[in-house]
């Protein structure tokens, strides 16, 4: 049986530091299982820029043409892209090589349905069956796959984004935005400069090149945008943008050079569905409270699902929510795709600021206002982060507690929500409260619970 050692393995794939951990033999046998589960048939392989990202390429290609796999390459896109690119009918599957927010040290495999979502629970334990008992379905020398370029991707994400109804693609144009975007020389360069094109605003760029090597950590939160923040200011723009190297978060910073916290990206576009289209919210169980305020007043409803794109797209396409996505800045607008798209969030966000002819810490001020507080723990591989957190369970059993994620802790006008990474080997803990001084109490009590139970 194949051992698996150093690895993050959950619904958001399987994700290492390359070289300890993610090898070329551990992409090769993933991608021999998911091609002996999903094909034969083309697959769709795309990329973030990371500069590891050719050699997991390669072990993967590999992987699929030996189970009769056809490789379609995108090259380096964005995920929603290579997700999108992956719904066409002819394709059994894709698989995105990025390990999204993570250092640059790290990489992973993003296993994706037929369907163009992340794999469900049970698809995604059949295919690590698949690889700890190396059960392969290889294809005899005459039915081996090959590569196939495509270079229309980019361009059909765009194309089905200008083609929403909710847009006024000629109210965006005529406001002219001036915009500072922060790709982080991630996968962004490869499609932004095009949406703002279109769109017809001035755009400035920091590090648009796709080299993989990260200027500032790639998790778009407020204390790594501090350059994106004095470029605002600097240029006199409009807004700000920050995205993560695959895209799929986006953050953003008012004309005075404020970041606003990437729970209200998520805020701010829902504030806008809502305004223009009747119907209920899906996110996850850490995103704030304002989502909740945001659909009362719009007669709407929010559904809460544990952490994980999938859990929140699989029930929004349930209910069929009219809006979805996640606190870190996920935006996932079900009429274009069940997946996080930071160009349909910066879309929607534009469509809001043309409407409403405010700027934007204007929109941002007049939404509920919560403050959070996000940290983390480190733990060594191999503690049980999950047990950690069933222990701090037992300790609050007298409490009220929301159990649909780890532990959270609810309080009259605030929470606190603690549960384990299912990207890193970290425990989360965030509270919200109606100040930052507030918030902050909370993570602190109980961070010292969780390190008085970790070994």
């Amino acid at each position: 049986m194949t051992a698996l050692k150093n690895l993050m393995i959950s619904v958001s794939g399987v994700r290492g530091i390359v070289g300890d951990g993610l090898t070329p033999d551990v992409a090769v046998k993933f991608a021999q299982a998911y091609g002996s589960t999903f094909g034969p048939g083309p697959v769709v392989v795309g990329r973030d820029s990371r500069a590891t990202g050719d050699m997991v390429k390669y072990a993967i290609w590999s992987g699929l043409i030996s189970v009769g796999c056809d490789v379609i390459d995108i090259g380096i896109a964005p995920t929603p892209t290579t997700q999108i690119a992956t719904e066409k009918h002819e394709h059994v599957g894709g698989i995105i090589i990025t390990a999204s927010h993570n250092p640059r040290e790290w990489n992973a495999l993003k296993l994706l349905s037929p369907e163009g979502l992340f794999l469900s629970p049970d698809a995604g334990a059949q295919i690590l069956r698949r690889v700890q008992n190396e059960e392969y379905r290889f294809a005899p020398w005459d039915k081996m796959g090959k590569i196939i370029p495509s270079t229309t991707a980019i361009d059909d994400h765009l194309q089905a984004i200008y083609r929403l109804p909710i847009l006024d693609l000629e109210a965006i144009r005529k406001r002219r935005f001036k915009i500072v975007a922060d790709c982080c020389n991630g996968a962004g360069g490869t499609i932004l400069p095009q949406l703002f094109s279109h769109l017809h605003c001035e755009a400035i760029f920091l590090h648009p090149e796709p080299t993989g090597f990260f200027p500032r950590s790639p998790e778009p939160i407020p204390e790594h945008l501090t350059e994106l923040s004095e470029a605002v200011v600097k240029h006199n723009a409009d807004l700000g943008v920050a995205v993560d190297p695959d895209v799929d978060r986006l953050a953003l910073v008012s004309e005075k050079g404020l970041p606003l916290g990437e729970e209200y990206t998520l805020a701010m576009a829902t504030a806008f569905v809502l305004s223009q289209t009747p119907g209920d919210v899906v996110t996850n169980a850490s995103t704030t409270r304002a989502l909740d305020d945001i659909a009362a007043a719009n007669n709407s409803r929010v559904h809460r699902t544990p952490v994980g794109e999938i859990h929140v797209a699989m029930k929004a396409a349930a209910i069929k929510a009219v809006m979805a996505g996640e606190g870190n800045g996920g935006v996932m607008y079900p009429p274009l795709h069940l997946g996080r798209d930071a160009m349909v969030g910066i879309a929607l966000v534009l469509q809001l600021l043309a409407r409403s002819q405010a700027p934007v810490s204007q929109v941002h001020a007049g939404l509920p206002q919560y403050a959070m507080v996000k940290d983390k723990i480190s733990l060594p591989f191999g503690v049980d982060a999950k047990a950690i957190v069933a222990r701090l369970d037992e300790q609050h059993a007298r409490d009220e507690v929301d159990r649909t994620d780890g532990l959270k802790l609810l309080h009259a006008n605030a929470w606190v929500h603690v549960r384990a990474s299912n990207t890193e080997p970290i425990i989360r803990v965030m509270a919200e409260a109606p100040s930052r001084s507030e918030a902050q109490k909370l993570v602190d009590a109980l961070k010292k619970e969780v390190q008085a139970l970790t070994p």
